[in-house]
């Protein structure tokens, strides 16, 4: 198993969601148990889960005492002994509690604004998640439905092998005739320059008479490098060449890449 691919797949993300079925749980069970990168994964996402929902409960308790210290340490704030003038001693018993007052409502004010700009942020935090979960789920989608496709009885596989212009190249043709759909895995070409791109032709072998059946467009955003094309020709052979971006109505064949012919069998 590829380990790398399996967790960027997002199923371990599903997985601690709780969105899989039983099934589905055992199997990255087992997987976790036999590769530490998976396990050491499943437990990163968990903790980061974790984070969010602790940061999600902040606990900030308002410390009166400190606020009384603030207010017995003011300059201008002296202590009247209630003999000598009672009229006094509660002017500043309400100056003081007017101290107290504002002090706590700016203390309260300020741990308002920081608990909001926290909610601010796990709420982004959440959101981005939920994408993330979402992203997953429509991967893990696709990947079953490539597997099922390929793994079809009426596909019939090309390897195309690397050409003079760039022989450690190759690519992989999963051709349904029946559905008359082209499946390209180019993981094995390398990254075309800026203003060329990949064009993948449908060959008939005697006369050579090439056709195209399609562009892999986007390229370089495309990490899997797997492209679903139509072909309804009766092709002998495929070949990927490079053209510059928008495709030709010819190949050039001194930018061949890969070639394969199809199975007679």
């Amino acid at each position: 198993m590829n380990v790398k691919e399996y967790i960027e797949s997002g199923i371990l993300e599903l997985y601690v969601a709780g969105q899989l079925s039983e099934d589905e749980n055992l199997k990255v069970a087992e997987h976790a148990s036999l590769y530490p990168d998976v396990q050491k994964e499943i437990i990163a996402i968990e903790a980061s889960i974790l984070a969010l929902s602790k940061t999600a409960a902040p606990k900030m308790p308002l410390d009166f005492a400190k606020v009384y210290d603030k207010i017995k340490n003011l300059n201008s704030f002296k202590v009247v002994p209630l003999k000598e003038n009672k009229t006094n001693w509660t002017s500043y018993m309400g100056w003081a509690a007017s101290i107290l007052l504002i002090i706590g409502g700016a203390y309260l004010y300020n741990q308002n604004e920081k608990l909001q700009s926290q909610i601010e942020v796990v709420e982004g935090q959440r959101i981005n998640l939920e994408e993330q979960i979402s992203d997953a789920k429509t991967s893990l989608a696709k990947s079953e439905d490539l597997l099922s496709t390929i793994r079809d009885k009426n596909i019939t596989v090309i390897p195309l092998g690397g050409q003079e212009v760039s022989p450690t190249s190759y690519a992989k043709v999963y051709w349904n005739k029946k559905e008359e759909k082209l499946y390209i895995d180019a993981q094995g070409l390398p990254e075309p320059p800026d203003g060329m791109v990949y064009q993948v032709w449908s060959l008939k072998l005697n006369p050579l008479t090439p056709t195209s059946v399609g562009l892999l467009e986007d390229f370089i955003e495309d990490d899997n490098r797997i492209f679903n094309l139509t072909n309804a020709n009766a092709s002998e052979a495929f070949g990927i060449t490079l053209e510059p971006a928008g495709g030709s109505k010819s190949p050039n064949l001194e930018q061949l890449y890969t070639l394969g012919v199809v199975s007679s069998s």
